[in-house]
This record gives C-alpha cells, sequence and structure tokens, in this order.
C-alpha cells in the first residue's frame, strides 16, 4: 500500500477517550490512511465505544482492523500491530490522545522528501481529562493560566529540563537519547526501519524508550516546532508511576548494553560507535549536579563488563532512575 500511512492505536481501559482518539484521525487533512485498532483486553466499555465507530470509519479509511484480545500487554500489542500493517508510514496514538488535523500530512510530506530521516514528530500541547488546554508548574501539576505555567508544552518541558535544543541536528541522536528518552508523543515512523530494528521485545518494557534507540542507531529524526497533537494528563498516566517506570528503564537499558555488546557497530550511525568507545554523551546534569552538556564517563564496555549488580551503564548520576 503505496504512502498509506497507518494508524495504531492500542487500546487499554479509555472508554471516555477512545472516540475522540479515533475521531481526531478521521478528521485528519491526509487521506490514504490504515486504521488498526486492538483492545488489549480492556476491563471497561472500550471495546463497545470502539465498535460503535467501525461504520464511520469504514467509509473514511482505506483499511479497517478492529481486533480485541486478553490483555497481553503493550510489547506484545504493538508487534500485533506491526505484523498486520500495510502501510509504508506507522502513526503511533494511544487511546486517549488527539491529533491535530493536519498531523499526519505534515510528518508525512517531511519524511516522504528525506529518505534518511525514519522518524517525524512535532510537539504536544496537553489537555486535562475533560480534553481542555492546559499547562504544566515546575512540578507538572495543571494550571490553566498559560502567564503561571513554567511548562506551555510537552516538548518545552523535556527542552528545559533535558537542557537541549529540538532544533539542533542532535536531534534523536544515540548519545542524547541513552541517558532517557525525549521523544515528544505523536511521531510518524517509515515501517522499513523494523527490518533493522526488529520486533518489540519483552526483555526492553519501557517499549517507547528502546524503540527510540533502535531508530537512533541506523536513522535521523526530525522535530517540527509545531504543536501537532495533544497530549492527555490525567490521573491515571503510565508516566506518573515512577518506581515502575524507574524499573521498565533499568530494565530496558540492561538489555539495550547486551544488545550493543554483540552487535556490529560498525552497521550503526558513527555517534553509536563512539559512544561505546569513549562513554561520551549528552546530560543535564553530571553527578556532581553541575550543568553541562557534554559528559565524559567511564568507556561503555569497561562499566558492562564490570556488571556492577546488573545496573545499567550510567547510574553514577543522580538523577538517573
Amino acid at each position: 500500500m503505496n504512502n498509506t500511512v497507518t494508524v495504531k492505536i492500542s487500546a487499554y481501559n479509555h472508554e471516555k477517550y477512545v472516540q475522540e482518539t479515533i475521531q481526531s484521525i478521521i478528521n485528519q487533512t491526509y487521506q490514504n490512511i490504515e486504521l488498526i485498532v486492538i483492545d488489549d483486553g480492556s476491563t471497561d466499555s472500550t471495546w463497545q465505544k470502539i465498535q460503535e465507530m467501525k461504520e464511520a470509519c469504514e467509509q473514511r479509511f482505506v483499511n479497517v482492523i478492529f481486533e480485541t484480545q486478553e490483555n497481553h500487554g503493550t510489547c506484545y500489542t504493538n508487534n500485533r500491530h506491526l505484523q498486520k500493517a500495510q502501510g509504508e508510514y506507522i502513526y503511533f496514538i494511544a487511546s486517549d490522545d488527539k491529533a491535530e488535523p493536519a498531523a499526519i500530512e505534515k510528518l508525512y510530506n517531511f519524511l516522504s522528501h528525506n529518505p534518511d530521516y525514519a522518524l517525524c514528530v512535532g510537539d504536544d500541547a496537553i489537555m486535562d481529562s475533560e480534553s481542555t488546554i492546559c499547562y504544566w508548574d515546575k512540578n507538572r501539576n495543571i494550571v490553566y493560566n498559560e502567564k503561571k505555567a513554567a511548562y506551555k508544552t510537552f516538548a518545552d518541558y523535556l527542552q528545559k529540563t533535558q537542557n537541549l535544543d529540538f532544533t539542533q541536528d542532535y536531534f534523536g541522536t544515540y548519545d542524547t537519547i541513552y541517558p532517557r528518552n525525549y521523544i515528544p508523543n505523536g511521531y510518524l515512523i517509515r515501517k522499513s526501519i523494523f527490518d533493522k530494528i526488529g520486533p518489540f521485545r519483552k526483555e526492553a518494557p519501557l517499549e517507547d524508550y528502546w524503540l527510540m534507540l533502535q531508530i537512533s542507531k541506523y536513522a535521523k529524526m526530525k522535530y517540527i516546532d509545531e504543536i501537532l497533537f495533544y497530549y492527555r494528563w490525567h490521573s491515571s498516566n503510565t508516566i506518573k508511576q515512577k518506581r515502575k517506570i524507574g524499573d521498565y528503564t533499568r530494565q530496558t537499558r540492561i538489555y539495550e548494553n547486551k544488545l550493543l555488546e554483540n552487535s556490529d557497530l560498525t552497521t550503526m550511525r558513527p555517534e553509536v560507535k563512539k559512544f561505546c568507545e569513549t562513554g561520551e554523551c549528552y546530560k543535564r546534569k553530571n553527578y556532581l549536579g553541575l550543568l553541562t552538556k557534554t559528559v565524559t564517563m567511564t568507556p561503555f564496555k569497561k562499566i558492562y563488563n564490570y556488571k556492577l549488580l546488573g545496573l545499567p551503564v550510567l547510574t553514577k548520576y543522580k538523577d538517573m532512575p
């Protein structure tokens, strides 16, 4: 399906939001879209809400797949999407978020003209549980007065807290992503990159972090400085479960270290080999808490061979999970 964009929605217990998410895809200005929605064993009426949208979706999209399954988790469900996707590109969106109407068209226009890039993404506006646009204070609590906001968008938060400028060429490079994933939500990916990086792995449970690490090994990423997505911030956000996310991050990084140790680095982008050999990476703070852009640490392979209680590289930085 040449030039087709497959939109994948993995749904779980989002009965209140999933129709709003699907409607935002129906409203896309880009026309050649395949929609795949998989309900991962929801215990509420999410599956019923999805089915209620079937007729409208079949009239709008070139292909529609709605499925429900027992709960298998994110990695398994993502791989089901990949197996079924026929599009040349895949657009990732959660079942409680929304896409700006021109989002897919703008992301597609960039990727289709820049073959050395595998991912393109824009900024995310923040919305509350009632779909009202909001902002964050310094502790990521919701505020509605823009003048009192510390962070006005998700990318604003990510750039300020990670001391990164998304308009620079280092956006999406391996050495900047390894310390922590900072790619906003609502990205379009060239499907062919999965031929190189393979499927999602249960050994790497923080699937978005793992995905960005793998893509950055082989291709460039592009940030469009424009709001193309609406990221919902409410009481059930997984990202708020700090202990769980910290554990998932450690597991994912340990698995990534094993992948690197057994990989041919010469087939990857040059910054990957440099990172493994010299230990240079971008980091917001060093272990003394001093602001810095480039941090030099003990070479990667030496740290990994120590196998310090199975801990991953970079554990000496106090702000690492």
